[in-house]
C-alpha cells in the first residue's frame, strides 16, 4: 500500500511513521523576528471590574496610527519560540498533531495566533492577549463566558484609544482564538471592523461535547486538563460535560448569539475538522446576521492551511479591505471559496460559488435497501427488509456505485427507521467512505490524522427530537433537551446530519455508508485518531428497517465534473 498522503491510502505503518517523524522533527520552520519591528511585552490593561489583563503589542517601526489585528485566549501569550531556551522551541501540540506539509511562522507566534511579524510587516499592529486567568493576566477564567466577552470588549475599546491605533480593529485566530470572537462581536464594540474566526465551534454541545447527543470522551478530557494546567480556570469543563447529558442552561450560556453578529466575517469552514470545529463554522456562515460574509473551505491540515501562503494572503486582502479601505476588489469576491478533494490533502479543484451549498447541485435521494445492502435511486422504492447488528461491535453497510464522474458536495441528511432489541437507547455512528478498487480512499482529518473518511455523523436514539427552528431538510438539528427512550418493538424514525464535505468520485467508485454502535477509529497514538473518542453503546441489537412505506434514505448534493467552470489555486 502506498505511503503517499495525496494518494489517499495509508497503511498503519505509514501513519505511525508520520506520527514518529513529526514527534522527533516537527514539520515547523521558525523564522527570526526582524530588528525593525517593536515588541512590547506584558502591557497592562484594566477591564471594567478592575481586573488587570495583559497583552503583547507588536508594531511597525514607523510611528503612526495603524489598524489592529487582535487575538485573545487562555493558552499563554508568552508561550512562543522566542521565549524558549533554544529560541526555536515548539509547543507540545506541534509534536503530537502532525501536519501534511511544512508550517512556517516567526519566533513571536503563540499557539494558533496570527504571526505578528507577518502582520506588522504589512502595516498592522498586532495585539495578543492573555484572557482573564490565562498567562500573566489576573483573575480566574470562566471559559466561553459572557465575562470573557466583556473583557474582550474592554480590550478592543482600549486598543481603539491607543496612539498607535487607527481605531479599526480586526479579530483573527484559530480554534479557541476563533471561538472567543463570537460573543464579543455580538456585543458590537466600537471600533470592531471585521472578524476572521478560522475554524471555531459555535455550539459546545452540538459541535463537539455531545454531537448527536453522544458524549465525546477523548479530546474533551485532554483539552480540559491541559487548559486547567495552563490557566486559572473555574471548574472542570470535562466534569460538566460528563454530568450534563442533555443540552441544559449551562450549554446554552456557553453558546453565542451568532445571529447578533453584524460586522463583516471571513470564516474558515474546514472539511478536515469534523470532530471539533466544522459544524460550528458552517453554522456561523449560515446564521450570522452579518450582511457581508465569506466562507473559505479546505480539507488540509488545520495549521498548515492557516499559516499557508494562500490562506494568509486571503486574510490580508480581507482585512486590508475592511481595516484599510484598500481598493483591492475584495467586495466583489464571491461569497464561497470551495475546495473539492479526490483524495488526501491536496484539492482536485477550487471553485468560486455564490452560496453554500452551491445553488446548482442536484439533490439525490438514495434509498437504503437492507435486503441487498445498497443505496439506490429507485422510483418504485424497495421492498421491506431489515438489517441488524449487535452493539457495540456490529455494523450495517449500504453501498452506492457512482454512475458518472461527479462531485458530492455539502452536508448529507440520513433518514433511518430503528428498532432496538434488549435496550431502550443506543449511540449510533454513521461513516461515509469512498471505496476505489476495494480499498478506502482517505483524507485529512481532525487532530493531525491523515486517514479520515469522507464524512461522519452521530446520533443517540433517545435524542431524536428535532429543533424545528434550526432544522432544514439538508441539516436536521436536534433539541437534546430530554431523553425519549424507545419502547420495546417500537420502530422510531430518526433523521441526522453528516458533516459537510466536498468530494470527487469517478464512475464506478463506491460510496459506502456504515452504521454501527461504536466509534470506528482507534485511539492509538501511533496510527489512530488520537485523542478522539466517543461513548459507545454497551449492548443490545439495532434493527434497521428499510423499504415499504418508511422513508429511509441518504440525501446528497451532486454536480457532474466539468459542469462548473473551476478556478484552480
Amino acid at each position: 500500500m502506498t505511503n503517499d498522503p495525496n494518494d489517499g491510502r495509508w497503511s498503519r505503518w505509514a501513519l505511525a511513521r508520520r506520527f514518529l517523524r513529526n514527534a522527533f522533527s516537527p514539520n515547523v520552520i521558525v523564522t527570526p523576528a526582524p530588528s525593525d519591528l517593536t515588541a512590547e511585552w506584558n502591557v497592562p490593561v484594566r477591564v471594567r471590574d478592575g481586573t488587570m489583563v495583559r497583552v503583547n503589542v507588536f508594531r511597525p517601526a514607523a510611528p503612526g496610527g495603524y489598524p489592529v489585528i487582535m487575538s485573545a485566549h487562555p493558552y499563554g501569550k508568552d508561550q512562543i519560540p522566542a521565549k524558549t531556551r533554544s529560541g526555536r522551541g515548539l509547543p507540545f501540540q506541534a509534536r503530537v498533531l502532525s501536519q501534511p506539509r511544512p508550517i512556517r511562522y516567526s519566533e513571536w507566534t503563540s499557539w494558533e495566533a496570527p504571526d505578528p511579524v507577518f502582520w506588522a510587516s504589512n502595516g498592522y499592529v498586532v495585539v495578543n492577549a492573555d484572557l482573564r486567568g490565562g498567562g500573566t493576566s489576573e483573575g480566574t477564567a470562566e471559559l466561553i463566558s459572557d465575562q470573557e466577552a466583556e473583557d474582550y470588549y474592554d480590550l478592543i475599546k482600549w486598543a481603539v484609544a491607543q496612539p498607535w491605533s487607527s481605531g479599526r480593529i480586526g479579530l483573527d485566530g484559530v480554534s479557541y482564538l476563533a471561538i472567543s470572537q463570537y460573543k464579543v462581536a455580538a456585543l458590537h464594540p466600537p471600533g470592531l471592523a471585521a472578524i476572521c474566526p478560522w475554524e471555531g465551534l459555535t455550539d459546545l454541545y452540538r459541535d463537539f461535547a455531545r454531537p448527536g447527543g453522544v458524549r465525546e470522551d477523548g479530546f474533551s478530557k485532554l483539552w480540559s486538563n491541559n487548559t486547567a494546567r495552563e490557566a486559572r480556570v473555574s471548574g472542570s469543563l470535562n466534569d460538566e460535560i460528563v454530568a450534563r447529558p442533555e443540552r441544559d442552561g449551562w450549554y446554552v450560556a456557553a453558546t453565542p448569539r451568532i445571529e447578533d453578529i453584524a460586522v463583516p466575517i471571513l470564516v474558515c469552514g474546514s472539511f478536515s475538522d469534523h470532530l471539533l470545529h466544522t459544524r460550528g463554522s458552517f453554522e456561523l456562515f449560515r446564521r450570522a446576521g452579518s450582511e457581508q460574509k465569506w466562507l473559505y473551505t479546505h480539507r488540509d491540515g488545520k495549521w498548515a492551511a492557516y499559516y499557508g501562503e494562500e490562506a494568509t494572503r486571503t486574510r490580508l486582502r480581507f482585512f486590508d479591505y475592511f481595516l484599510k479601505s484598500a481598493d483591492n476588489g475584495w467586495g466583489e469576491e464571491p461569497p464561497v471559496r470551495l475546495a473539492i478533494y479526490e483524495a488526501g490533502a491536496e484539492p482536485a479543484a477550487v471553485t468560486r460559488e455564490d452560496a453554500w451549498p452551491p445553488c446548482d447541485l442536484r439533490w439525490r435521494s438514495l434509498n437504503l435497501d437492507a435486503a441487498h445492502g445498497t443505496l439506490g435511486e429507485t422510483e418504485q422504492g424497495v421492498a421491506e427488509a431489515v438489517a441488524s447488528f449487535d452493539a457495540p461491535n456490529g455494523v450495517a453497510s449500504f453501498v452506492w456505485t457512482v454512475p458518472e464522474d461527479m462531485d458530492v458536495i455539502g452536508p448529507m441528511a440520513l433518514s433511518i427507521a430503528v428498532e432496538l432489541v434488549g435496550v431502550d437507547d443506543l449511540n449510533l455512528f454513521v461513516t461515509a467512505r469512498k471505496i476505489v478498487a476495494g480499498r478506502e480512499v482517505t483524507f485529512e482529518g481532525s487532530y493531525g490524522y491523515g486517514a479520515d473518511s469522507v464524512s461522519k455523523g452521530w446520533q443517540r436514539v433517545a435524542h431524536r427530537m428535532l429543533d424545528s427552528d434550526l432544522s432544514t431538510p439538508l441539516e436536521p438539528v436536534h433539541r437534546h433537551d430530554r431523553a425519549e427512550p424507545a419502547a420495546p418493538g417500537e420502530i422510531v424514525p430518526i433523521v441526522l446530519s453528516l458533516r459537510p464535505h466536498a468530494t470527487r468520485f469517478r464512475r464506478g467508485d463506491r460510496l459506502r455508508l456504515d452504521i454501527s454502535g461504536r466509534w470506528p477509529r482507534s485511539r492509538n497514538l501511533l496510527f489512530g485518531q488520537f485523542p478522539a473518542g466517543y461513548q459507545h453503546s454497551e449492548g443490545g441489537t439495532c434493527r434497521l428497517h428499510t423499504g415499504g412505506s418508511m422513508i429511509t434514505r441518504l440525501l446528497i448534493g451532486t454536480r457532474s465534473v466539468g459542469s462548473q467552470a473551476v478556478q484552480r489555486r
